[in-house]
């Protein structure tokens, strides 16, 4: 059976459940989250129970890369696995990270653990970003896609594409990180920035398909 949840992404998911735990027993009832600020006004405020989020969005993301590996041939998964298994990863360490970054905002520590975790994600989106733009045909940075990318011509066209959009998402991080664009810009910049690059990669390799 091709599974590519790992046991260390098990162990990112048991971190976050007690990561939420110790929020919920340390974190006042009606404690809200100050997500954004106009001046010094708070106009996107979050109440306490957006702590229970971080779980659910693990639970959903394991149980996406578990159907995913199931529905995959054995050629398919082999030649995706380096990237999708990596993906799950990183994908569950931000959300752990910001459920961290929620628990020492609500017990009041001065640590901005969500805005450290986006200035990490956009040095890292920044370099793959690099990485896949300069990548050339069969090295093992390029993109492995369960649909093959068959022309030189394709292969430059779809990961010059996808190394600008990561490139360019993770300069945003850093920018909202550096400028201090508040938490609920940073966390809806850390769903953005993971998806959108990744959603466009696939796009652009699937109509490059014939070419």
């Amino acid at each position: 059976m091709q599974i590519l949840i790992t046991r260390f992404h098990l162990l990112l998911l048991t971190v976050t459940l007690a990561i939420t735990g110790v929020a919920a027993f340390r974190i006042p009832a009606d404690h809200v989250y100050q997500a954004h600020w106009q001046g010094s006004t708070p106009d996107w405020l979050w109440p306490r129970a957006v702590i229970f989020v971080a779980p659910l969005v693990e639970v959903a993301l394991l149980a996406v890369f578990l159907l995913l590996g199931r529905s995959l041939t054995k050629n398919q998964y082999a030649k995706s696995q380096h990237i999708l298994d990596p993906a799950l990863t990183l994908l569950l360490a931000v959300v752990t990270a910001t459920q961290l970054g929620l628990l020492l905002s609500g017990i009041g520590s001065d640590l901005d653990f969500v805005r450290l975790t986006a200035f990490g994600l956009g040095a890292a989106l920044l370099l793959l970003g690099v990485v896949l733009f300069e990548a050339e045909r069969h090295t093992y940075a390029g993109l492995r896609m369960p649909w093959p990318v068959r022309s030189d011509f394709a292969w430059s066209v779809v990961h010059r594409a996808t190394g600008l959009a990561y490139g360019a998402a993770g300069l945003a991080l850093l920018a909202m990180a550096w400028f201090d664009m508040g938490m609920g810009l940073l966390v809806a910049g850390f769903a953005a920035s993971l998806l959108a690059p990744a959603l466009l990669a696939g796009i652009i390799t699937l109509a490059m398909r014939a070419r």
